[in-house]
């Protein structure tokens, strides 16, 4: 069968086409992306402008027809902390659903920790024992924890990269003064859950599961061999905070020119480490491993499993 995961995230509108059947792992034949940053399309109210309205209306259109021209038997689409966290996200939503033709899942934010959780236990695997995960959307940073595939814990902090970057990183480049402005303001919002993680069982294995972390890992990570031939990517918090300096004092332009960082993760890639490496240091990991499948491949994961089973 034939499914599509649409993802309308705070950075991107990402389709995602997969082959699948119960009991089998799933097999992704194509991946559509859209950048949009809604973050720049935030009115001083919170609502999304009529100008980033439309761009989501055509982005969802044109994944729609993709989603057609492939064959995708059922498509499950769903919108993370940028609609859901807009004061006019009611009627985002129905103009996104008019475009789509059919109901949109808002999910909340932890559960899309729970999905993405779902999915980096599956890719690890129970041998990996107690697991931790970071994920960072444009929106928030999710994390989750647990020894099961459901997480015993999971939180939903508002430190996206786009969210910080227009908040606290506006200049361009934003210099270190800012860069410190940021690092504060994630060490007090990240204190509550910190004190609630630090309770669970010390990890076995830290995993990432974002582009943003896996652009980082690209950059200040190294590569290590896998099973049956694959290569496992690990980011060590020394030196990711080794690189927020010298991120800070190059502006976009010449950031995308560094290993791992794409055009459309230039302006977002500063915040985006400065709220791992707090994230790391008020956890106290030293290192984590990225991982492919994320909340794309948690929600297919799920929709197999209810098949599966009536």
């Amino acid at each position: 069968m034939r499914l599509g995961v649409l993802d309308i995230g705070s950075n991107t509108v990402h389709l995602l086409v997969a082959d699948a059947h119960p009991g089998g792992r799933p097999l992704a034949t194509t991946s559509h992306r859209t950048v949009l940053r809604l973050m720049r399309y935030l009115t001083p109210t919170g609502a999304i402008s009529e100008e980033g309205v439309r761009a989501l209306e055509d982005a969802v259109a044109e994944a729609r027809e993709t989603a057609r021209r492939e064959g995708v038997a059922e498509l499950l689409a769903t919108a993370t902390s940028a609609v859901r966290d807009a004061t006019n996200g009611e009627l985002v939503i129905a103009r996104i659903e008019e475009a789509l033709g059919q109901p949109l899942q808002v999910l909340g934010g932890e559960d899309e920790a729970r999905f993405t959780f779902l999915a980096v236990r599956r890719w690890l695997g129970w041998s990996a024992g107690q697991i931790l995960l970071f994920d960072i959307g444009g929106g928030s940073l999710e994390i989750a924890a647990g020894a099961d595939e459901l997480p015993q814990l999971a939180a939903s902090v508002p430190l996206g990269a786009g969210r910080m970057t227009v908040g606290y990183l506006p200049e361009d480049p934003p210099g270190e003064d800012a860069v410190e402005r940021l690092r504060a303001h994630a060490e007090e919002v990240l204190a509550p859950a910190a004190a609630g993680f630090g309770a669970l069982p010390r990890p076995d294995h830290v995993a990432g599961s974002s582009k943003a972390i896996r652009s980082l890992a690209r950059l200040a990570g190294y590569p290590v061999p896998g099973w049956s031939g694959s290569e496992r990517l690990l980011l060590p918090r020394q030196a990711l905070g080794s690189w927020i300096p010298r991120l800070a004092r190059l502006p976009a332009s010449a950031r995308q020119e560094l290993p791992g960082i794409t055009p459309d993760r230039t302006f977002q890639i500063v915040a985006g480490a400065v709220v791992l490496h707090t994230a790391m240091r008020a956890l106290d990991i030293d290192e984590l491993e990225v991982s492919p499948w994320a909340l794309r491949e948690g929600v297919l994961l799920r929709y197999i499993e209810a098949m599966a089973w009536g």
